[in-house]
């Protein structure tokens, strides 16, 4: 089940009046940014954790059959790592719609490499949007990835692609590093 989000993330007028606004992003807009920006760096985020909870109706899974993409969840004590654009306020019409299954905009303040900090944006979809499908075994969700397909491809390929992008940021997610075992042992065992 989809929820749209573009109306209500349109009301955050927060930094409309902004020449550039940081936009912290911790899946997909890691290693897919397709839209212009002024700059580009490694960032985190505190009291958050990277989980495939979100179900994906309209990217990576069908209504009938949803994938599996990650949110975030609050988390004390814990960092998230990610990447960092300064886009103008104008990016955001694309990202609304990019993210319109669920997730919603939050202010959030994020980190950057050299001690340096910035107050930006992050999309986060939460445990009340009907798109939500919370916690699972990381092997139960790495099932429900190896098989998930939608307009966007193959919901594999986003997990795959993700915990390659973090390892190029040196960054370790045990999370996401789990389920990337599992889904190349099923698919492995598959191949065979």
């Amino acid at each position: 089940m989809s929820l749209n989000t573009i109306a209500i993330n349109r009301l955050m007028d927060r930094f409309d009046s902004h020449d550039s606004v940081w936009l912290f992003g911790y899946g997909s807009l890691i290693f897919k940014a397709d839209f212009p920006f002024i700059e580009r760096r490694p960032a985190s985020i505190q009291g958050w954790s990277r989980r495939f909870w979100q179900g994906s109706h309209d990217h990576r899974g069908t209504e009938n059959a949803p994938g599996r993409v990650v949110t975030l969840v609050p988390d004390e004590g814990a960092t998230c790592h990610g990447m960092a654009y300064l886009v103008t306020p104008e990016e955001f019409a694309h990202l609304d719609h990019r993210e319109k299954n669920g997730y919603l905009r939050l202010a959030t303040e994020m980190r950057f490499e050299d001690g340096s900090a910035a107050e930006g944006i992050v999309y986060i979809a939460t445990v009340d949007n009907a798109a939500y499908l919370g916690p699972a075994s990381e092997e139960d969700i790495a099932r429900q990835i190896a098989t998930a397909r939608g307009p966007s491809g193959p919901n594999s390929e986003y997990l795959l692609a993700l915990a390659q992008a973090l390892r190029e940021l040196g960054k370790h997610d045990g999370h996401v590093q789990a389920i990337e075992r599992h889904l190349l042992a099923f698919t492995g065992a598959a191949q065979r």
